[in-house]
């Protein structure tokens, strides 16, 4: 008798690259004198960079890599003084100036590695672009990612926020906002960094089965005059918009000015983070509501994680590799509670 196969394949490919796992089982079905074979295929993540640990007694040298200049990140300086404080080290911190570029920041990897630098921790801004110079810091030093992720490199782990989840929970404002639907335009540096690429995909998600639609997405390359510009452009092109959306920390304030200026606009909108602007405009009731993330956890975690790392190897290594710092949403109804714990934070 003949016996044929028929196999299931299912293929989970999480495109980061790294060996493919088959596992497969073989079953006979009654009465036919086939034998069905069910394949799972996997893709593992690829493969994170070696933790290096040195002796006891090492003086530790770590540093901290902004992906841009906005104010966002001394809120994230001053998790980075705690830990300094905490655990007697000190940590280089680099900022780099508008508008901030991915050959700068792979600069400053190439510095920390020439200088004999255990740890960083980077907000890549164009993690895809990055991963080579990215996995060449990894080899020689303990490199997590903070803030944005570069999941496709050899970083030993994430700590920030998931921007996907980010996303969601803003799109869930706008559909609250716009129970009848509506145009909105989307605003961020570059949708290249991944934070911004989850951001966008989780509003995406939330829309779906409504009748509001991203009617424009604009990149201002992290400068900041064409931040501006950007919305000036959308507001002048698009009159039936009904809602503007920043994604990084100084997109929202940009909007905010940008909708002053046209007084009696009905135009509202939402943002991301806690620049004290954004929340003076939510105050005003000019921005509707921002998701803000926790960037005093991003540097203090960085720090207290680049430590562990290097005083305890792959011991130190998170579930899954990625520290989540969590999220709240801001709106007119809990932002002075909001600035108050934001005030003693940044003492």
């Amino acid at each position: 008798m003949k016996r044929f196969v028929s196999i299931a394949a299912l293929c989970l490919f999480t495109g980061c690259g790294g060996d493919t796992v088959v596992k497969s089982t073989a079953a006979p079905t009654s009465g036919t004198g086939e034998t069905t074979i069910a394949v799972t295929v996997s893709r593992n993540p690829a493969p994170r960079g070696r933790v290096r640990t040195v002796p006891a007694g090492t003086e530790l040298k770590f540093a901290f890599i902004c992906n841009n200049a906005s104010n966002f990140w001394l809120i994230a300086q001053k998790g980075i003084q705690k830990a300094e404080k905490e655990f007697g080290l000190k940590v280089n911190f680099y900022q780099p100036p508008d508008p901030a570029t991915p050959a700068k920041q792979n600069e400053y990897l190439e510095t920390l590695v020439a200088q004999g630098f255990h740890g960083a921790a980077i907000s890549p801004i164009a993690p895809d672009g990055q991963t080579p110079d990215l996995d060449k810091a990894a080899a020689r030093l303990n490199l997590i990612t903070q803030d944005s992720d570069a999941p496709s490199s050899k970083r030993l782990a994430y700590i920030g926020t998931n921007n996907f989840a980010a996303g969601q929970s803003l799109g869930k404002e706008i559909v609250k906002l716009l129970p009848n639907g509506g145009k909105i335009a989307v605003f961020v540096g570059t949708f290249s960094a991944d934070n911004a690429t989850q951001r966008l995909k989780g509003i995406e998600k939330a829309l779906e089965g409504t009748k509001i639609t991203i009617a424009a997405k604009k990149e201002d390359n992290k400068d900041a005059n064409r931040a501006m510009t950007n919305v000036e452009d959308v507001l002048n092109a698009m009159p039936d918009v009904n809602l503007l959306a920043g994604l990084w920390a100084y997109n929202a304030p940009k909007i905010a000015a940008a909708l002053k200026a046209r007084k009696g606009t009905k135009v509202i909108a939402v943002g991301f983070d806690e620049d004290d602007e954004t929340l003076g405009a939510i105050e005003e009731g000019v921005i509707k509501a921002t998701v803000v993330q926790k960037p005093f956890e991003f540097g203090y975690q960085s720090v207290k994680l680049l430590r562990e790392l290097t005083m305890q190897g792959d011991a130190a290594l998170p579930k899954d590799g990625v520290v989540d710092t969590g999220i709240e949403v801001i709106t007119k109804e809990n932002v002075k509670e909001f600035r108050a714990r934001l005030a003693e934070m940044k003492k």
